[in-house]
This record gives C-alpha cells, structure tokens and sequence, in this order.
C-alpha cells in the first residue's frame, strides 16, 4: 500500500518536460523559405523583457548593405529569443548571439506587423569575416550550401567539406537557387 501512495505521490509531482528541437535545414530550403534575405552589419542589440516579464527577447537593428531577396528599407529590425536584460539572462538554445560590428547574412521571415526572425534560428544566421591570412571576407557556413539536384542532402556534423566561402561566392549560391526556383 505505501508503495501505492508513493507512486501516485510522485505521478503527482511530476511535471512536462519541454524542450526545442532543431532540425537540420538544407540550403536550398533556407533560400526558398525566406521571403526576406539581408546581407548588413549590427549597428544597434538591445533586449526587452516579453510574456509579461517572463523572458528577455533581443531586437538587432541592421544597417542594410544589400538585399538577395526581398525588402525591408535601408535599416532594419529583428527579434531573436533569449538576451540579457541586467542581471536576468533568458537562454534559448539554438538562438544566436550578435554584438554591434558583426556582418551578417540573415534569412528572415515575418507574419504580420510583428518583427521579423531568423528561420531555423542559427542556421539561419551567417557570419562574415575576414580571413586571417588575406581579409577577404568570408562567410562561415554553419550548414550544406547545396550540390544541386533534386535529392536531399546528408548534414553531418562536423563535416570536413563546410569551410567557409567568399561572400561572393555565397550571394552566386543564393542567385542560383533563386533562378533554379523560377524555372
């Protein structure tokens, strides 16, 4: 009987797990998901407080060098979960992390008058830097940019193949998979 009581004490106390997921995305999904693709630099992180003062969100306000797909004026602002807000931090894993001077490439998407977000969360963040060696500013790919053909393509962490590509090379990629998804 004590055990009885015990289990049914302990079911009580139990509480939902929750936990976010993050699936791997290919290239050519990001392109074709995004209705909004911007290449600019961080002029401006600040975080707020959200769900009532429950959590931290932080907006990022990115001075536009170019469009590869869609608009949204010459500075823009968008929301990423998670922040520090004093000394409250929300942590949202997967969530990237941006300081004023960073140049990115982000793949947006928004519904509504709401802010627009990263889709996939880091994967769909790019970073631009320069290369040690020669400066040539380079895009790190935190995922596959796509062989072409119809197939799926295997992401595997830690692939050897991922090095990171000229920031030409990397508006060329995009262009194709646009002009792929015209035709």
């Amino acid at each position: 009987m004590r055990r009885v009581l015990c289990c049914i004490f302990f079911v009580c106390l139990s509480v939902a797990l929750q936990a976010t997921v993050i699936l791997p995305i290919e290239f050519r999904e990001l392109v074709a998901t995004a209705p909004v693709i911007v290449h600019g630099q961080v002029v401006d992180v600040r975080a707020e407080w959200a769900d009532g003062r429950r959590s931290v969100e932080t907006f990022v306000t990115v001075a536009v060098t170019e469009y590869l797909k869609g608009d949204l004026g010459e500075q823009m602002i968008f929301r990423v979960p998670g922040g520090q807000l004093g000394r409250y931090r929300t942590i949202f894993v997967g969530a990237p992390e941006f300081r004023e001077g960073d140049e990115v490439v982000l793949f947006l998407k928004h519904s509504g008058p709401s802010y627009p977000y990263i889709i996939g969360l880091s994967q769909g963040a790019f970073r631009v830097v320069p290369e040690p060696r020669t400066g040539r500013r380079m895009v790190t790919t935190p995922i596959v940019m796509g062989r072409g053909g119809d197939e799926p393509e295997r992401i595997v962490r830690g692939d050897a193949t991922r090095k990171p590509v000229t920031i030409d090379a990397f508006r060329d990629a995009v262009r194709q998979v646009l002009a792929g998804a015209r035709e």
